[in-house]
């Protein structure tokens, strides 16, 4: 059988389709709201995919095999499953532009994440991350940064080295500074740092060249008038 689409989205079926093993060409697969628990680990011969959708269903795990997916270059969706851990192999998707990791349990991600040097967009929101690995820096093209609703304190330094970075979101996570590695990033247009745990802001945010917007509601902040004045004057809309 020959079908470049196939698309099983809120089903139901509670297993993977077998009909999907002999289907030639295969493209795009939309296996979301199965209500599936796991994966066989022959999913890494569909290497001809570019696109795979297992969101909103139940996996506890993912098998290695998925790294072998080596035509993935357009979405991988995970989200709202109840993953603890994402397998190192992951990372071998190295033309992938696009990962949502969130709505799951992790608690961190495997430094290999920085080999899939294509992804432009990575949400990992409304997890139980407590660090980013060093290998974030590496994802040289990355655009957005979707972080919201973890456990994050910091960032690692390596963060500092993405120049493409255009969006980052750290709302509902527990920064009590905001973090360094940011400094000096020349394309970010937009910072949320809602509801954390910010007491004062460093003078190098008016420096950002590209900021737009920074939004700091729900901190206990007393921000410096001298700062926001600078800010705006330079077209940043601030929210406190």
């Amino acid at each position: 059988m020959r079908n470049d689409t196939l698309d099983y989205w809120k089903r139901g079926l509670g297993h993977v389709p077998e009909e999907i093993w002999g289907t030639e060409g295969l493209r795009t697969l939309i296996l979301a709201g199965n209500r599936l628990t796991s994966l066989p680990g022959r999913i890494g011969r569909l290497d001809g995919l570019r696109t795979l959708d297992l969101g909103h269903n139940a996996l506890t795990s993912l098998p290695d095999e998925l790294g072998g997916l080596s035509g993935l270059d357009r979405y991988l969706y995970l989200h709202e499953n109840v993953l603890t851990e994402l397998p190192a192999p992951l990372g071998r998707l190295t033309r992938l532009r696009y990962l949502n990791v969130g709505g799951n349990r992790l608690t961190e991600l495997p430094d290999s994440i920085g080999d899939m040097s294509a992804l432009v967009e990575l949400r990992a929101q409304h997890n139980r991350l407590v660090r980013l690995p060093e290998g974030t820096g590496r994802l040289r093209a990355l655009r957005e940064l979707w972080l919201r609703g973890n456990a994050l304190e910091e960032l690692p330094g390596s963060v500092a080295r993405l120049g493409e970075l255009r969006e980052l979101e750290l709302r509902e996570n527990a920064f009590a500074a905001v973090p360094g590695a940011l400094r000096g990033l020349p394309l970010l247009r937009r910072l949320d740092l809602r509801a954390n745990r910010l007491t004062a802001l460093p003078g190098w945010l008016a420096e950002l060249p590209s900021l737009e917007k920074l939004d700091l509601r729900w901190n206990p902040l007393d921000p410096a008038p001298r700062l926001l004045d600078a800010l705006a004057g330079r077209g940043c809309a601030v929210l406190v």
